[in-house]
């Protein structure tokens, strides 16, 4: 398990939801994120929102989502908020497993070359190929 930045996780699902997900690599939690983001979107905004880019582009769309009243955006802040938030958290709990995994490991055997961890039944480092002696690696 790798550790991962919190923050980042948190600006990639500022930028799109379920991006920040997609980082850490919780591939179920971020597609659920999308479609919450999604489904809020498409129930809050009205639909002759979405026919404005159809007939007169990207200017005319601007304007009328600048147009949309606060108690339409403010549901849409919130799960944004919310996923940033979770994202945020999720990245901080892989980042607590990370670390008690690692603190788990320590008998593991290590190579006394290059100070990697390798297969106990091995008799060589497979990362430097240098020979082990099991004895003096397990301290």
């Amino acid at each position: 398990m790798t550790r991962k930045r919190p923050w980042l996780a948190a600006v990639f699902a500022l930028v799109y939801p379920g991006l920040g997900h997609t980082y850490l690599r919780q591939w179920l939690r971020a597609l659920l994120w999308f479609g919450f983001a999604l489904v809020t979107v498409m129930v809050f905004i009205p639909q002759e929102t979405f026919q404005a880019v159809e007939s007169g582009g990207f200017s005319v769309y601007y304007e009328e989502l600048s147009s949309l009243p606060f108690e339409v955006t403010l549901p849409i802040l919130v799960v944004q908020l919310c996923n940033v938030i979770d994202a945020y958290w999720s990245a901080l709990r892989n980042n607590r497993a990370a670390a008690a995994t690692a603190t788990a490991g320590e008998g593991e055997v290590r190579c006394p070359h290059c100070r990697r961890n390798v297969d106990d039944d091995l008799d060589f480092c497979h990362w430097c190929t240098n020979p082990i002696d099991t004895e003096t690696a397990a301290q």
